[in-house]
């Protein structure tokens, strides 16, 4: 049973561009307002991936007019239109969490020579 499962999961993955923990990425998420849809862009550095296959999420954190604000995507999702690396961060842990303690320069991810 589980092998129908997981062979329906991976027909629905699609081709994400390569990011990872730490790393500054813009995520063009689809907005339905109505009857109009609209794609919103949401910049932010990204604090966890988490699950395997179709069931992978990622959350990102920004800070907007002071205040932190995290939004978490499946990767595979029709409501991502696009994930656009913008800066690859340089870190040692796979749960960055701590981010959200720290405001101001303490809050910045090493740039990375990748």
């Amino acid at each position: 049973m589980s092998d129908i499962l997981r062979e329906i999961e991976n027909e629905a993955l699609k081709d994400v561009n390569d990011f990872r923990v730490g790393d500054t990425v813009k995520v063009y998420g689809k907005i339905k307002e109505g009857n109009r849809e609209r794609i919103q862009i949401f910049e932010g550095t990204v604090l966890k991936r988490q699950g395997t296959g179709a069931r992978e999420t990622f959350t990102v954190r920004k800070t907007s007019n002071g205040v932190g604000v995290e939004k978490t995507w499946p990767v595979y999702s029709p409501l991502v239109e696009k994930v656009e690396v913008v800066r690859k961060g340089k870190v040692r842990r796979a749960k960055l969490t701590y981010l959200r303690g720290r405001i101001g320069k303490a809050a910045k991810v090493k740039e990375a020579a990748r």
